[in-house]
């Protein structure tokens, strides 16, 4: 009984023999087991790392063994910050302090309010991920933030009702990987460090912590996964993280493969520290240490938000042989290498400045409100907007002389202070105002709320229209003589619980009853995951809709420039939208406890890599919007596709290196380069995401395998290019625990969406 085993001897990983599970691989290596790796390896300072590690390594030469224990696990803080590690006064080490989160400061004040991980994902803008992740660096630079925990890759949005999906970027590895490589370069340019995080397979809330359900300890679920899925899905995208240099990783609160995520050697030593080669830190997720010295070997390198396992129990491990001297110097180095990697040593306000518990006592009070950072906070709101149908030009308007507005959504809240919270519990909305974020630690600190009625109506002023609205009725009357009925609901999420459903019943009434009665009904959806749209989408008086996702502080703003043409919509769905919520499979729901492993949950993640399009793809599953798919308010053609393939005969293999942070440096050799050109036939200018796709051999039928936003005026063609990497083309061959190139024809698509595919090729390796 695999979960019964893991849980009542508390080890860090377990080397019994998987169940047969002939329908996912033969593969021995996971699914339902951990493998022991031991040693933890030690950070090398490889790369950009080396300054910083020969400067680490001196200073721990200099600390007591109490001071080393001392920089593992946080103390109580006297700060705002989420977490704090105690100072080094006689070494002039300030301590750290960290806090959440990957969209923005929260807890505090002179702070911006970001777009969320969701939003930042149905832009598609790598240059705008990192500009977004420079300024809001910025902010937790100046308010004396060592690490900002963020940005999220994980959960990827295995479970479609899961609590945290809108955290992250994508349902699709590639497109997390390569914004998540942006963000983490933005955020640690402004000197600042990054913690990415859950790592790894935190995919649902529920049962994501041990509990007592009616007298009997439950431990926490675990997310049981083959060794190739690992690599291609879950692993994909903290390895851009590594090779984009992220400073800490953060492990997860669930069991991985019936073991801990903070204490599994597999995961920790193993996969991060050795195949991906991690230079920076392990941090747990607050509370998520459930092994003491075990957990240290497995690879853990600091306890959040404080520890009774370790402490002086570390120095006793080691004074007892059951724990190396070199693996608490290793911890330490860690630690204070990152501190010098990102020039924190010189060039940082004192720590936790800006954090104050108190707000009324003085503090730091400058944030990144510069022309760029304003532009920058504007642009990614507008971005992550979503156009799905605007059927007969119903969008842009065109200073219309009455409009009408209508739905809870629209409105700002009552109230907004330091203390302001969304609800605990998860509701299916959020009925009284906007939504422009999702709840728990993901929750952000807004400098003030543009809500979508009060940017109408300023719109309203500069136009001489008319503007009526009704925010609270179901079913509200509507003037005959309005030329457009705004209907603004809302779908929320936060952490600590999944969601309820993907749709609500009074918030679709209320879109039905609107639009009986308009012939011009345009709904707009701020949506904290996947929100479906079947039960009213094709009512024919609804002639737009518009995903408006989680665009932080400059919510009605962006929606506004939008609606009105001042921007033209250039967003795509990061995710698949069905037609019904069944269309899902077993994937909708969070995993419940299943006998006979009550008391050890398990979810067997047996669907492999065919999450979101794979498997709507693979089971022939018609969507109501496909991944990739959002339109704008002009056309785009694509001509001219050119295959150029570097080497014709690469070998299966990558060539051996020594490892670099990310993995073996060859799996980024550049084997094809693809390009095409898209023609803006339509007449406003905008911008496009060109999409490529990649069949490879005995994979899914098509997988993302790169994109680039371009500017196109009107009448204009663009060029695009792409280059596939050795990884780009690979699957992981778990005989041999390397990435694999296949022999065969690797089919090509590019085009507007993961099914608008108009240039297709191939080519041969």
């Amino acid at each position: 009984m695999r979960g019964i085993l893991v849980s009542l001897i508390g080890v860090a990983s377990l080397s019994q023999a998987a169940p047969a599970q002939s329908n996912i691989t033969s593969d021995t290596y996971f699914y339902g087991h951990s493998p022991p790796v031991y040693p933890s390896p030690e950070g090398t300072g490889t790369g950009a790392w080396a300054a910083a590690y020969e400067k680490a390594k001196k200073l721990v030469a200099q600390l007591t063994a109490e001071e080393k224990v001392n920089l593992t696990a946080g103390v109580s803080p006297t700060s705002g910050c989420s977490g704090t590690i105690a100072p080094i006064p006689r070494l002039n080490f300030p301590g750290l302090c960290v806090s959440d989160a990957g969209n923005g400061l929260r807890g505090t004040d002179y702070v911006n309010a970001w777009s969320s991980g969701i939003h930042d994902g149905a832009s598609w803008n790598k240059a705008l991920s990192r500009q977004r992740g420079a300024h809001m660096g910025s902010e937790f630079h100046k308010k004396g933030v060592h690490l900002l925990l963020g940005p999220v890759v994980g959960p990827i949005g295995r479970v479609v009702e899961g609590g945290r999906n809108w955290e992250g970027y994508s349902t699709d590895p590639y497109l997390s990987g390569a914004l998540v490589y942006e963000t983490v370069r933005g955020i640690q340019s402004a000197g600042v460090a990054a913690s990415t995080k859950h790592y790894i397979l935190n995919e649902q809330e529920t049962y994501r912590n041990p509990q007592k359900l009616n007298g009997r300890n439950v431990a926490a679920l675990s997310s049981n996964v083959d060794d190739k899925t690992m690599h291609e899905l879950y692993l994909w995208p903290f390895a851009d993280a590594v090779r984009a240099g992220t400073a800490s990783i953060m492990c997860s609160y669930q069991r991985i493969n019936n073991s801990y995520g903070c204490q599994n050697s597999k995961a920790l030593n193993g996969l991060l520290k050795t195949e991906l080669g991690f230079q920076g830190y392990v941090i747990t997720d607050w509370g998520a240490q459930h092994a003491g010295i075990a957990a240290a070997n497995a690879g853990l390198d600091m306890v959040m938000p404080t520890t009774q396992l370790w402490g002086s129990n570390l120095t006793k491990a080691i004074a007892n042989g059951t724990m190396e001297a070199a693996r608490l110097d290793d911890m330490a180095t860690r630690i204070i290498a990152t501190w010098y990697h990102l020039n924190q040593d010189t060039n940082f306000p004192g720590s936790g400045v800006g954090m104050p518990k108190d707000l009324n006592t003085p503090h730091q009070a400058v944030i990144g409100k510069t022309a760029d950072s304003k532009e920058t906070l504007l642009q990614t709101a507008i971005e992550g907007h979503v156009l799905v149908k605007n059927t007969n030009h119903a969008l842009p308007l065109k200073s219309p002389k009455l409009i009408s507005v209508f739905g809870y959504d629209a409105k700002a809240p009552h109230k907004l202070s330091m203390s302001f919270q969304f609800m605990s519990v998860s509701p299916a909305i959020q009925e009284n105002h906007t939504l422009y974020v999702g709840g728990g630690s993901g929750a952000n600190a807004p400098a003030y709320i543009s809500a979508p009625l009060d940017a109408l109506q300023q719109q309203a002023y500069q136009d001489g229209t008319s503007l009526l609205w009704d925010v609270t009725s179901q079913d509200p009357d509507v003037n005959p003589t309005t030329e457009a009925c705004l209907v603004f609901i809302n779908s929320y999420a936060t952490e600590g619980q999944d969601r309820p459903g993907l749709v609500h019943e009074g918030s679709d009434k209320l879109v039905t009853n609107v639009a009986s009665k308009c012939n011009n009904t345009v709904v707009i959806i701020h949506n904290a995951g996947i929100r479906l749209v079947n039960a009213w989408v094709d009512h024919p008086n609804v002639t737009a809709v518009l995903f408006a996702h989680l665009p932080g502080q400059d919510s009605g703003r962006s929606v506004v420039s939008l609606l009105y043409g001042q921007a033209n919509p250039s967003g795509k769905l990061p995710y698949t939208v069905a037609k019904k919520a069944a269309d899902y499979g077993k994937l909708l729901h969070p995993a419940q406890a299943n006998e006979p492993y009550g008391l050890f949950p398990q979810d067997d993640f047996a669907e492999g890599v065919y999450i979101d399009y794979r498997a709507f793809d693979r089971q022939g599953i018609d969507p109501q919007f496909e991944f990739g798919f959002g339109l704008s308010y002009t056309t785009y053609d694509y001509s001219s596709l050119s295959i150029d393939t570097i080497s014709s005969n690469p070998g299966p293999f990558p060539p051996a290196a020594a490892i670099q942070e990310g993995g073996n440096p060859h799996l980024w050799d550049e084997l094809v380069k693809i390009s095409a050109e898209v023609k803006n036939t339509g007449k406003v200018d905008g911008d496009e995401v060109a999409q490529l796709y990649v069949g490879i051999p005995d994979g899914p039928v098509r997988q993302l395998r790169g994109f680039e936003k371009v500017h196109v005026s009107a009448g204009s063609t663009a060029k695009v290019e792409f280059s596939l990497t050795r990884r780009d083309l690979s699957t992981w061959d778990v005989q041999a625990q390397q990435w694999r190139l296949q022999t065969g024809t690797y089919h090509v698509f590019v085009g507007r969406s993961s099914r608008d595919l108009p240039l297709q090729g191939q080519f041969a390796i």
